[in-house]
């Protein structure tokens, strides 16, 4: 993605099913569940670097002795920072005698990760402040064992301010209005209320040492959840444990959100990411198996595993854009659907250079769209030989077939690739002035000279365009150094029209590129009124609240075909100031051909405008009302 954005947060849960001694024996360390947290992290890191957290608990620990831990932190690399941390405190324990990894159990009580539950987030911070107080894990203490909750999750909800309302309702006081508070207390509350109905029943037969592990038992997890989550609206995937010794990882009923687990005999482990799981604890793709929507996977304290439905299943509606870029390309589903993003383009971009080949250099920009542009390029190739096929076939059919000619077709017109551009710099962000910071952004790319000639179109494929900022201040500016006849830029997503509200940080209606592009062309065509009637309609859906399921904004585009708005585009963002006067034209993939290319993965609603919450349309009207006022921040 050419345009930075922030998204999706990333999990990791593991919940060792042997003692720590039986890691130490077979791997060398009673550590390795701490080292394969840090791994899993490490293997998702591209999902958040706003800030990193992790938590352990201990399970079977005695009374006076503490069992939950966490650790949080929002300063530069996080992740890195967090376990130099805990490995220092491990070696130091090491170095003074304390801690003798040979023997397990010191590691056990004297080293605060020395557990047998471990949670760790990634964060890309879409709601809430960005210092260590917002950072997950999120921690709910009591002295009562059952009623410890740490919670950290991938997800936005869309109905904060009811939650909260709710909260209130019930005499608390809410100190932070994030999703994630008003979650953690919801299932607080229920966990409260169930903790306390057990303790009620068990301490009738139970001494009161014993009650604990009476009510550890007989707690349901999955039943506390379903109380909890019945009024959520959102994408999330939630992993959480409760000083039950009890872990869970819940994702929503759409499956917006990912979630992906196994078990052996050895671990039960979660990640947002199948591929993170593969890599890190050597399993093959059928190994991992989704949570599935709207359920809870949970993992009781004594290792068995358990699948309750919190939410009833609703039409699927998995984050296309987990596959287009957000989630790491190695994933053998994602690479092979990428290549068939790419591959999807081919007909497009051969009529965008007149089916002449032999006058076009391909490449990519930026380096997360390489797998898309091979399948692209793969294409173009079968597309090639399928002509040169034909022409053999119809020549030696008239008699006309000779060496000359074979020469010919063979040798000419075949789709050519070359390293264009190259990522040359990180920009640097202290500097102040926007104008100096403007003209370093349009030297992070630079580019191979030499490799196109000034009759060739140069095709450049990008996975999505959301801004164009970086279009119009950077990578134009660049490959029209090249002085190629003609610049073809080729998104493998379709033109993104609507706002985000379940993980990724695009609530801003006015400033997608696609939109401003629409709304250009009502005002050149007269059609102004649109827009303020626009406004009125929103301003009534967003007062009327639930039960007013509309999305008012798609009036915004309905007057243009998706070329119309494509070809504005291409203006709005072709830099003014720049000598080259050769064509430039933009290429979107379409909503069918996207969805063909991932099948499974429905979640569409920032190209249709179609959203799988109520809260999603009540957010994408609230943008087009901040738009109208020209009010700035996120519509949720």
């Amino acid at each position: 993605m050419s345009d930075p954005i922030k998204h999706e947060c990333g999990i990791a849960l593991i919940r060792l099913r042997k003692p720590l001694a039986y890691f130490q024996e077979k791997y060398g360390t009673p550590i390795w569940g701490m080292l394969k947290l840090f791994l899993m992290m490490e293997k998702q890191h591209n999902r958040g670097q706003d800030g990193a957290g992790v938590g352990a608990m201990k399970l079977g620990i005695p009374a006076g002795y503490p069992f939950l831990f966490r650790e949080r932190n929002v300063k530069s690399n996080p992740l890195d920072r967090i376990f130099r941390k805990l490995n220092s405190d491990y070696d130091a324990l090491v170095a003074k005698g304390i801690v003798h990894p040979e023997f397990a159990a010191t590691v056990k009580q004297h080293f605060d990760y020395g557990a047998e539950v471990l949670l760790g987030h990634l964060r890309y911070g879409t709601s809430g402040d960005y210092n260590a107080s917002a950072c997950h894990p999120f921690f709910r203490r009591s002295s009562w064992p059952g009623r410890n909750l740490m919670l950290a999750g991938n997800f936005n909800l869309t109905n904060t301010r009811e939650l909260n309302a709710d909260l209130i309702g019930m005499g608390q006081h809410p100190i932070f209005a994030t999703d994630t508070q008003a979650m953690l207390e919801t299932i607080g509350i229920k966990l409260d209320r169930e903790h306390h109905r057990l303790l009620m029943e068990v301490e009738k037969t139970v001494a009161g040492p014993e009650i604990p592990a009476a009510i550890a038992q007989q707690l349901n997890i999955g039943g506390v959840l379903r109380e909890a989550a019945v009024n959520w609206d959102g994408g999330y995937a939630l992993a959480g444990m409760v000083g039950t010794g009890d872990a869970f990882v819940l994702r929503d009923p759409a499956g917006i959100r990912p979630a992906y687990w196994f078990e052996d005999d050895e671990v039960v482990a979660f990640g947002s990411e199948r591929v993170a799981l593969m890599t890190v604890f050597d399993k093959d793709a059928s190994d991992v198996r989704e949570v599935p929507p709207g359920h809870a996977v949970v993992v009781r304290g004594s290792g068995a595993v358990e699948t309750a439905e919190v939410r009833a299943p609703v039409e699927r509606q998995s984050c296309t854009f987990e596959r287009i870029y957000f989630s790491r390309g190695n994933d053998p589903e994602i690479y092979r659907e990428r290549k068939r993003l790419g591959a999807h383009l081919a007909d497009q971009v051969a009529e965008a250079v007149d089916n002449d080949f032999g006058h076009a250099v391909f490449g990519f920009i930026p380096n997360t769209s390489e797998v898309a542009f091979y399948g692209l390029m793969d294409a173009l190739r079968v597309r090639r030989r399928g002509e040169v096929k034909k022409a053999i076939l119809d020549a030696a059919a008239a008699g006309s077939l000779t060496n000359e000619l074979i020469d010919e077709l063979i040798l000419r017109n075949w789709p050519r690739a070359e390293k264009v551009a190259v990522k040359d710099l990180k920009l640097r962000t202290f500097i102040g002035q926007e104008r100096m910071r403007n003209q370093l952004a349009s030297h992070v790319y630079d580019v191979s000279y030499g490799t196109v000639g000034p009759d060739d179109v140069l095709v450049c494929v990008d996975d999505s365009i959301v801004r164009g900022t970086t279009l119009r201040r950077s990578i134009l500016r660049m490959l029209s150094r090249l002085n190629p006849r003609k610049i073809v830029i080729v998104s493998t997503a379709p033109q993104i029209r609507y706002p985000d509200c379940y993980g990724i940080d695009m609530s801003e209606l006015g400033k997608f590129i696609a939109f401003e592009a629409a709304v250009a062309l009502l005002k050149e065509r007269g059609k102004g009124e649109v827009l303020e009637d626009t406004y009125r309609h929103c301003i009534k859906a967003v007062e009327l609240g639930k039960g007013s399921e509309i999305n008012h904004v798609k009036a915004i585009y309905e007057s243009f075909k998706a070329g119309e708005i494509s070809a504005k585009i291409s203006e709005l963002v072709r830099p003014k100031s720049i000598a080259w006067k050769g064509e430039f034209e933009l290429i979107f993939q379409t909503v069918d051909n996207m969805l063909a290319a991932l099948p499974g993965h429905t979640g569409a609603w920032y190209f249709t405008g179609d959203y799988p919450t109520p809260g999603g349309y009540r957010v994408v009207n609230q943008s087009y009302i901040n738009f109208y006022e020209k009010t700035e921040g996120r519509s949720y």
